[in-house]
């Protein structure tokens, strides 16, 4: 077995042997390259909050470029993980809900209390929630994946990573491009730009998106295809350069997606499927990668995203100075069938979310020639949410609900009417009866960060960063339950009906509790209340230090030790529950009663019915980590190598139980893991690439941890230290390359390949012995012609390989396993025109 130990040698020595060679082995290729190329390879990133060369950046970090972004037919956001094989991209449940993972760490798409931990930017603006995250974007010029604590520079909500992503500025000589693909599943995208001159000093661009496609799964109770592509959006930009030290940029934007998403595929029909049969409803059983679905309604997902950014840059003799300041606006409405049958037991599962988020940035940067420079900044955040959601019964769920307790749900309701007097009206899982969420979201922060580089020597600079952030957080809740039959007492239906109280809190003898099961929506407890103020406070002082020697013009070599940063996450759902700390559940009618707790003291008779435990919020992630790196640049060759060990404290788990999700805090998750990679070209107009990460991740601690268990598929409490994390690879490899063939002096072919593998991997944590192995071929082929007309051929996934991506507990269906599969083969032309 490949441990950390051996891995990590075999990696360092590979690099320092290719370190030595190249430079005696490929003089005259150097010079060929220099001749012909000029700096083409010279790679300019902004990691640090500076312009500086990828190799003179002590992090690790992936760029894609405009070039591969285009060549590789990268179409969004989940094919960006294919060249970086350290970011894992997955959309889960609906269009709005990507979630950004790296080195095995992420969460926050399924729940709009819980913030990402991997931070995205977009032009230096920070978008704080998945549903700002994914729109297709025009001019891209570059992504950048920072891997590891990156809260330094970036605040808060950066402890596992940063995304940035780069667009171009508007130019002062008109050109542009436009494009129209057509592929597979009746794939229709459509890009164009334009930029130019307005005055001397004054430039725009205009650029607009159209992304249509049909849905690859086919919906055999609707007659409809799911999991389809409709998304389109404009922005436009001013860039004001009334001289070379001074620029503003303004940017505007607006991109709206409606789509139906995201189908569930059954990984085993449990015994709940007969009772939906029985109902005449359909399941599409024990098929986990199938291509067709049956719900009695659609899941639609409709959002608009919206926002306004500026960006200022005044340069003088010694400083560089930057603000931006932005605003950005999100407006989410999604409706799942989230039984996934077409029998009507959930008659709604909506979210309706508005999002208003504020953030301004003012950095310093100095330029000074001694040895001694620094840069120092302040972000503010100030964010509202609004979010309301409705879960309700459809027409079978009362007949569904008799169906699996033999009656006893329907029959046993005139008496039990008749033992709880005051009962509300309404048939006992009726129709539209459900719980309808209200959930007022306020968030400030403010950090002040800094840095300072001084070279000891003139090869090797010391870095010392720091960042202090201050994070407040408000939330109120409106949240009501209309499920009658949830709102029972049954141990007191018990003790009425002549059960001793002090058995009637117990199944063997209160006959009454085996119906507990299917009291899914007891009522809620809102607050703030007496106890409970609904408030987070949250100070943290983040550092960097870092040694980086520049061993050569061609070779350097760094250390880091950094720490990161996420401030903690409310859980704005129905599963949000009192602590243990604050309140100990059981009825007022049992004996002996419950023990006195904060909550039960302050609340008396008005205490909700049938209330229990779980977390309002997740406390703080703190990040840590140790990093070694070398980074290597010749001509015709490329490598960077980072080793680490990376351990985040209090990880915010957010599993789902099949009702609901279950947030907490791990003690402590940690990896071991090696970065690696390389390019080489060995002639001019030929390049190849393998990049590959071994991560070697486990829980050191998480006493309170959930998993699926086999059998019942149900998610229960489980103690997973020591366990490694499921859902993390422990090898993942992209490796390819790309080939120019000069046809004549107005034409060349560009041939492009990449192939993704993740070695195979448990899918959830628990007993469920489930894995997934990924093996994933693209290319692409595209004729240039003139340098303004492109026509390319390409495929994604072209062997059609399956697997599932994620698996969960059927919802209000006991001993089902559920889960969502990748996507099929695509495929399709695309002729693009620049001017």
């Amino acid at each position: 077995m490949l441990t950390f130990e051996t891995a990590a040698k075999v990696a360092l020595r590979s690099v320092l042997l290719l370190g030595a060679a190249l430079p005696l082995a490929a003089p005259a290729l150097a010079q060929q390259v220099a001749q012909d190329e000029g700096d083409e390879e010279i790679i300019i990133v902004t990691a640090s909050k500076q312009a500086k060369t990828l190799q003179d950046t002590p992090i690790s970090v992936s760029v894609t470029s405009k070039a591969l972004i285009e060549n590789a037919q990268i179409r969004d956001a989940l094919d960006l993980q294919t060249v970086v094989p350290s970011l894992r991209v997955s959309q889960l449940q609906s269009s709005a809900n990507t979630n950004f993972i790296i080195r095995g760490f992420g969460n926050g798409a399924n729940n709009a209390g819980i913030e990402p931990s991997v931070g995205v930017f977009i032009d230096g603006v920070y978008r704080s929630r998945s549903a700002a995250q994914i729109g297709d974007l025009p001019s891209v010029e570059r992504i950048e994946v920072l891997r590891g604590p990156q809260s330094t520079l970036f605040g808060k909500n950066a402890s596992a990573g940063i995304i940035s992503v780069v667009t171009a500025e508007p130019k002062f000589e008109y050109g542009g491009q436009a494009e129209l693909s057509y592929g597979n599943y009746n794939a229709v995208v459509a890009r164009a730009e334009i930029t130019g001159p307005i005055t001397e000093t004054v430039a725009f661009s205009l650029a607009g998106n159209f992304n249509r496609r049909d849905g690859y799964v086919f919906n055999q109770a609707l007659n409809i295809n799911e999991n389809d592509r409709n998304r389109g959006g404009v922005r436009g930009q001013l860039l004001f350069k009334p001289s070379e030290d001074f620029k503003l940029r303004l940017i505007a934007d607006y991109d709206k997606i409606d789509e139906i998403c995201c189908s569930v595929v059954n990984i085993v029909d449990g015994p709940t499927g007969n009772a939906v049969r029985a109902l005449g409803g359909r399941v599409i059983s024990n098929q986990p990668l199938s291509l067709q679905s049956a719900t009695n309604f659609p899941s639609t997902n409709k959002i608009d995203n919206y926002g306004v950014s500026a960006q200022a840059d005044y340069k003088t003799e010694q400083f560089d100075l930057t603000f931006i300041g932005a605003y950005r606006g999100v407006k989410l409405s999604t409706n799942a069938d989230s039984d996934f049958t077409s029998a009507d037991l959930i008659g709604e599962n909506s979210a309706r979310n508005a999002i208003d988020t504020y953030t301004a940035e003012f950095r310093v940067a100095s330029k000074f020639d001694g040895p001694i420079n620094f840069l120092v900044g302040a972000f503010y955040f100030h964010e509202n949410i609004d979010a309301q959601g409705a879960l309700t019964f459809g027409r079978d769920f009362r007949n569904y609900a008799s169906l699996l307790s033999n009656g006893a749900y329907t029959n046993l309701e005139p008496t039990l009417r008749a033992l709880l007097p005051g009962t509300p009206s309404g048939q006992f899982g009726g129709r539209g009866q459900g719980r309808f969420e209200d959930y007022d979201y306020r968030n400030r922060a403010i950090s002040v960060f800094g840095t300072v580089d001084w070279n000891i020597f003139e090869d090797l600079t010391l870095t010392l960063g720091g960042n202090y952030t201050h994070d407040r957080k408000t939330v109120a809740t409106n949240v009501r339950s209309t499920d009658v039959f949830s709102g029972l007492d049954l141990v007191r239906a018990g003790v009425n009906a002549g059960v001793p109280a002090v058995v009637a809190a117990n199944p063997q003898f209160n006959p009454f509790l085996g119906l507990q099961a299917l009291q899914f929506l007891p009522p809620f407890l809102n607050f703030p209340n007496a106890v409970e103020d609904g408030r987070t406070s949250d100070s943290d002082f983040a550092y960097t230090v870092r040694l980086n020697w520049k061993a050569s013009d061609n070779m350097s070599l760094y250390a880091t030790h950094a720490t990161g940063f996420k401030a903690s996450s409310f859980n704005l759902s129905f599963d949000s529950r009192p602590f243990a700390s604050q309140f100990i559940p059981g009825s007022p009618a049992q004996v002996p009663a419950p023990a006195a707790s904060p909550i039960r003291t302050a609340l008396g008779a008005n205490l909700p019915v049938n209330l229990t435990t779980g977390s309002r919020f997740a406390n703080p992630e703190y990040a840590t980590v140790y990093e070694v790196g070398v980074k290597g640049q010749w001509e015709g060759f490329g490598v960077n190598l980072a080793m680490f060990h990376q351990v985040l404290n209090g990880f915010q788990s957010n599993v789902f139980s099949g009702t609901g999700f279950i947030l907490a805090n791990a003690e402590q998750q940690s990896v071991n893991g090696i970065e690696l990679d390389t390019t080489i070209s060995p002639v001019k107009d030929l390049r190849f690439f393998a990049n590959y990460t071994y991560l070697d991740m486990k829980y050191d601690s998480f006493v309170g941890g959930a998993a699926l268990q086999a059998g019942s598929f149900a998610t229960l409490p489980q103690d997973l230290s020591g366990l490694r994390v499921a859902g993390v690879p422990q090898h993942s490899l992209s490796v390819g390359g790309d080939f120019t063939a000069h046809l004549s002096e107005r034409a060349k072919l560009n041939l492009h390949v990449d192939f993704q593998h993740e070695s195979p991997t448990q899918i959830a944590q628990g007993t469920v012995n489930l894995r997934r192995t990924v093996n994933n071929l693209n290319a692409a082929a595209t004729l240039v012609l003139n340098k303004t007309f492109d026509l390319s051929v390409w495929g994604r996934n072209l062997t059609n390989e399956a697997w599932i991506t994620t698996i969960f507990p059927g919802v209000v269906q006991s001993g089902t396993l559920s889960g969502y599969r990748n996507q099929p083969r695509t495929f399709g032309v695309l002729a693009r025109y620049r001017f």
